[in-house]
């Protein structure tokens, strides 16, 4: 699957951002989406992601977002939206959006595709 991510830019500190990431076909029950993050420097680090079938533990977060981003989905349009509250500059970093089939993993080495990547910054 293709998947095609969109909604970076340049806010400032305290303000909000939508991500978005299409998939190029239909995403069945098994299939998990992500969001990572990295910023340069740095390896790439898991943001949140959701299980496409729903169920307990459907969506998790990494601790340093927990509380100012949210993670949904639009099954129709097989599209994940990344919610971004309450930014800060530590949040700056180029994001990606993957997908795997099976649970939404932290582990940045189990996710099988890929987008492009959209650039966040955030000012102070």
């Amino acid at each position: 699957v293709q998947l095609q991510a969109s909604g970076g830019g340049v806010v400032q500190a305290g303000g909000s951002l939508r991500l978005s990431c299409t998939a190029s076909r239909r995403l069945y029950s098994s299939f998990a989406m992500g969001w990572f993050r990295q910023a340069p420097g740095t390896d790439r680090e898991f943001v949140a992601s959701i299980r496409w079938g729903g169920g307990n533990d459907a969506m998790r977060y990494a601790d340093s977002v927990k509380g100012r981003f949210t993670i949904s989905k639009e099954t129709a349009k097989n599209t994940m939206y990344l919610q971004m509250n309450s930014l800060k500059p530590e949040d700056t970093a180029v994001y990606y959006c993957a997908g795997r089939v099976g649970s939404g993993t932290q582990a940045v080495d189990a996710w099988t595709s890929w987008g492009q990547g959209t650039l966040v910054t955030v000012s102070s």
